[in-house]
């Protein structure tokens, strides 16, 4: 009888452990890359994409005309056996234009330079003298030059103080505000406050702690923001002269009027020889400051 009750006993207990590990026992869920809200976000996105694609394609066929779209090849063609081969002769007439470029963007960039300076460490918020007054309006000087391209501000200042070159280089100059500006200032920002920290605790002044905390932390990255910005300026600088800024943009202007594309070509050549060599003595100098 005692052996028939353990028998009962151990035969409920072993039904109960099995019924309750059965219910332990979870299925293995599947793993998805994305949850089924993302995936149809995501679509929503394509399809919000493809409805942008065929409305602007719309919106351009409405303002093209395309047998000028399907002649292009043809005129592309035509023009360019006219181009070939480049008049040599006509060299002599384009080294001061090139001289006068190159001014424009080296004295463009020291301008540039002089008013970027002061512009970044107002804009910092370690050398501001006030992050709620004074920043603001350094960051908006930045904003608007990097804003505003090269050509326009040519455009506006050939219509302000007249054509020449010094209304490239101001141009040049206040273009350069915005791309040193922001570089410089963003170093600085980010310079090590440890050695700000050590030269004012030696009992510096204001002048010597700017100078040996932060300049010279910041030199190198701002000299290779200026060598980089004049080799920008060089390429930029080549095309004031079609608004009259002076420079060797003013001999191409006056061939292309004149459908002299043989010069135009060798304008264009010459363009591009300026730009490699600054690149070259650009990548060099950067390499050797910084």
């Amino acid at each position: 009888m005692r052996e028939a009750t353990n028998s009962a006993t151990n035969s409920a207990t072993n039904n109960v452990t099995n019924n309750t590990t059965a219910s332990d026992v979870t299925l293995p869920q599947i793993w998805h890359y994305r949850t089924p809200r993302a995936r149809l976000a995501i679509w929503f996105a394509w399809l919000a994409l493809v409805a942008l694609f065929v409305w602007c394609w719309q919106v351009m066929n409405a303002n093209t005309m395309w047998v000028f779209v399907w002649d292009a090849p043809t005129q592309a063609a035509d023009i360019a056996s006219r181009m070939f081969p480049p008049r040599w002769g006509y060299i002599n007439e384009l080294w001061w234009p090139l001289w006068d470029t190159l001014n424009i963007a080296t004295l463009g960039t020291l301008g540039g330079i002089a008013m970027a300076v002061p512009v970044a460490f107002l804009a910092a918020r370690n050398t501001t003298p006030s992050v709620l007054f004074v920043r603001p309006v350094a960051l908006a000087i930045i904003v608007a030059s990097r804003s505003i391209n090269s050509l326009i501000w040519a455009l506006l200042l050939v219509a302000i103080i007249g054509p020449g070159l010094f209304a490239g280089i101001i141009a040049i100059a206040l273009r350069s505000i915005g791309f040193i500006g922001k570089l410089l200032y963003e170093a600085i920002e980010e310079i090590d406050h440890n050695q700000v920290e050590a030269v004012s605790a030696t009992g510096a002044s204001s002048a010597q702690v700017m100078h040996y905390g932060i300049v010279s932390q910041v030199m190198p990255a701002f000299l290779g923001i200026s060598v980089f910005r004049w080799d920008i300026n060089i390429r930029e600088s080549t095309i004031l002269g079609l608004v009259g800024a002076g420079g060797i943009g003013l001999q191409l202007q006056a061939s292309l009027n004149v459908l002299a594309w043989p010069q135009v070509t060798l304008i264009l050549l010459v363009i591009l020889a300026t730009v490699v060599a600054s690149e070259w003595v650009s990548a060099k100098v950067r390499g050797a400051l910084i």
